[in-house]
């Protein structure tokens, strides 16, 4: 599985933007994706995951409300939409596939994750 993320860009504070996550190789069938990002002198952190047996999707307390998971799998390509933007969702931001099913509480570790796609960087201003 090879993934491959894009979409990051300047916003402003209040705005939105849309990433995408596209895989290459072979199918992502029966992967959880999930998001993550980093900030600058920070640690990685969970953003959200959708599963793939039931197309849930689970967010952080951070992004819950602002930011939406979906995918589609005949393009093999998982969105994350972001909306509401704040100056601290400025970070470079990961897409991960992860053989799933996991309970929800794995799927919000990197660790548990198999392939991660190489990074997109968004910036807020305010």
């Amino acid at each position: 599985v090879q993934l491959q993320a894009s979409g990051g860009g300047l916003v402003q504070a209040g705005g939105s933007l849309r990433l995408s996550c596209a895989e290459f190789g072979r199918s992502f069938s029966g992967y959880d994706m999930g998001w993550f990002r980093q900030a600058p002198g920070k640690e990685r952190e969970f953003v959200g995951y959708i599963a793939w047996t039931s197309g849930n999707t689970y967010y952080s307390d951070s992004v819950k409300g602002r930011f939406t998971i979906s995918r589609d799998n005949a393009k093999s390509t998982v969105y994350l939409q972001m909306n509401s933007l704040k100056v601290e969702d400025t970070a470079v931001y990961y897409c991960a596939a992860g053989w799933g099913p996991l309970p929800t509480i794995s799927r919000t570790t990197a660790g548990l994750y198999d392939y991660w796609g190489q990074g997109t960087l968004v910036t807020v201003s305010s």
